[in-house]
């Protein structure tokens, strides 16, 4: 297993007044701010060579030096489990996530997800990006199949998390839904927050945050439509919220539409990304065909066999 160096960085100040937390967080460092407060507390933080405190004020010219120490390794276990691997080099990996699979540990699935998958067959990633999600630059809900991408190096972490923050990136989805829609495409412009009448859900709330979705109506059937939708940003449930709002919930949601008996899951599948490589800079694009649950219900639904 090849060791992940500590890296340095070095960053020239141009402007006075600000604290050096702050001035770091302006920076392209792929980090937060609390994890920026807490390198600078040990000492992985130099101004103009010498420790500082996180409050202290910067001035132009002073030289600031970050060194982000070697991956941190958590009790993540590999898991080899099927995963269909759609393109990998040194530097990223772009997976085609099934249904079912929750992208990383959490409350109710402590192992057997997307990350142990990934550590089984990329050791090297443990710890890049954070200890707890490592190589995880977006995610996909455990019911939503499609492709995501995957960093393997700190640089790669920090560079497509760059692109995806300055909306750089393309995510194209195609969704099953009820009813009929008027316009053949259009644009979804309403905020999303969490729901103040149930915590666990997403909803289109007044001061929530802005949320962009552009969808084009692929065909109709008889009170269903299968829609191609592409993300103008990366809201929790936002496809799915956005589309409830409208009054055409997914097929198969359970929590912003209903159940439905044909499917186990809700009819969302992410056939389409798009990026800058992180190290070539090249622009590069990646497709997805709709897995056989999904295909198999549209071909049901031109046939009629679907009602709700």
């Amino acid at each position: 297993m090849t060791s992940q160096l500590a890296a340095t960085r070095e960053f020239k100040v141009e402007a006075a007044g600000r604290r050096l937390d702050q001035f770091l967080a302006g920076r392209e460092t792929g980090l937060t701010r609390s994890q920026l407060h807490r390198l600078i507390v040990e000492g992985s933080v130099l101004l103009n060579g010498a420790r500082s405190r996180p409050s202290q004020r910067v001035q132009p010219g002073d030289q600031v030096s970050l060194t982000e120490p070697p991956p941190r390794r958590l009790d993540l276990v590999p898991q080899w489990m099927p995963l269909t691997v759609v393109y990998q080099d040194a530097e990223i990996v772009v997976i085609d996530k099934p249904s079912g699979l929750s992208v990383h540990p959490g409350p109710g699935h402590p192992d057997h997800t997307l990350v142990n998958a990934l550590l089984a067959r990329c050791p090297d990633i443990q710890g890049i990006g954070g200890a707890k999600r490592p190589g995880i630059v977006h995610r996909l809900d455990k019911d939503t199949s499609g492709l995501m991408m995957v960093a393997k190096t700190h640089q790669a972490h920090r560079a497509l998390s760059a692109q995806i923050k300055d909306r750089q990136v393309t995510k194209g989805y195609l969704a099953l839904v009820s009813g009929v829609f008027s316009r053949r495409e259009g644009r979804i412009d309403a905020p999303i927050g969490r729901d103040p009448r149930h915590r666990k859900r997403m909803a289109v709330v007044l001061g929530g945050r802005q949320a962009g979705t552009r969808y084009r109506v692929v065909e109709t059937f008889a009170g269903h439509s299968l829609l191609e939708l592409y993300l103008e940003t990366g809201r929790t449930h936002q496809v799915r919220v956005h589309l409830a709002y409208l009054g055409h919930p997914l097929l198969g949601d359970a929590v912003y539409g209903r159940s439905n008996a044909l499917l186990k899951r809700h009819f969302l599948h992410a056939h389409h990304l798009g990026f800058r490589h992180p190290a070539a800079g090249n622009p590069v694009e990646f497709r997805s065909n709709l897995p056989v649950d999904l295909a198999s219900v549209v071909d049901l639904v031109r046939e009629g066999a679907v009602t709700s």
